[in-house]
């Protein structure tokens, strides 16, 4: 008797976030294979009250996962700056992102740029147009697709970050400190 391969199919959410422009990409995974289904920005550079953005973002994020039915969201991790203010109203708007997944009861993954960086592109410390460039090749995107704005494939990029670290099971393991990493792999650690 055959045995039927399972194809597995989810939707990833991929979130740069920003106060003035923050870039969204979502990509379809059927099985080992990603396409591009849709990027762009929100774009909140005409609102000047710092909450009002606050309230666009989550109304925005909110619209979209609406619209694609996200399984998960990858986000980007703020890139800690020496501006404490940037960094405060980045966290603000990184937050309200994640209440709205969460608000839809979405998973959240959390990635730092330097690792969305070296899982696309091979180098932690690749440009923004080397980072797209790649997301265009792997993702057999025409030019007419590529965005504006940069905060788009970043956070396409996101998604697709996720969509490879998906597939590696120690990247499931999250650990509080070395000590508890020993504790839970005492094989792989020489005593």
């Amino acid at each position: 008797m055959a045995t039927k391969k399972i194809v597995t199919e989810k939707i990833i959410l991929g979130i740069d976030p920003g106060t003035n422009v923050m870039g969204y990409g979502l990509i379809k995974v059927v099985g080992n294979k990603a396409q591009m289904m849709a990027m762009g920005v929100i774009d909140m550079r005409k609102e000047s009250d710092p909450y009002l953005r606050l309230g666009r973002i989550f109304e925005r994020v909110t619209g979209i996962i609406n619209e694609f039915l996200p399984d998960e969201m990858a986000i980007e991790a703020p890139f800690f700056g020496k501006n404490v203010q940037s960094m405060l109203k980045l966290g603000r708007a990184q937050g309200v992102a994640i209440a709205a997944a969460i608000h839809h009861d979405i998973p959240i993954h959390e990635y730092a740029p330097l690792k969305i960086k070296m899982a696309i592109t091979g180098n932690g410390s690749a440009s923004k147009e080397q980072v797209a460039g790649m997301l265009q090749r792997l993702l057999n995107l025409d030019e007419e697709h590529m965005p504006h704005f940069m905060d788009a494939t970043d956070a396409l990029g996101a998604a697709y970050c996720h969509f490879l670290q998906s597939g590696k099971p120690e990247s499931q393991a999250s650990y509080r400190g070395w000590k508890d990493f020993v504790v839970r792999n005492p094989n792989k650690v020489k005593q």
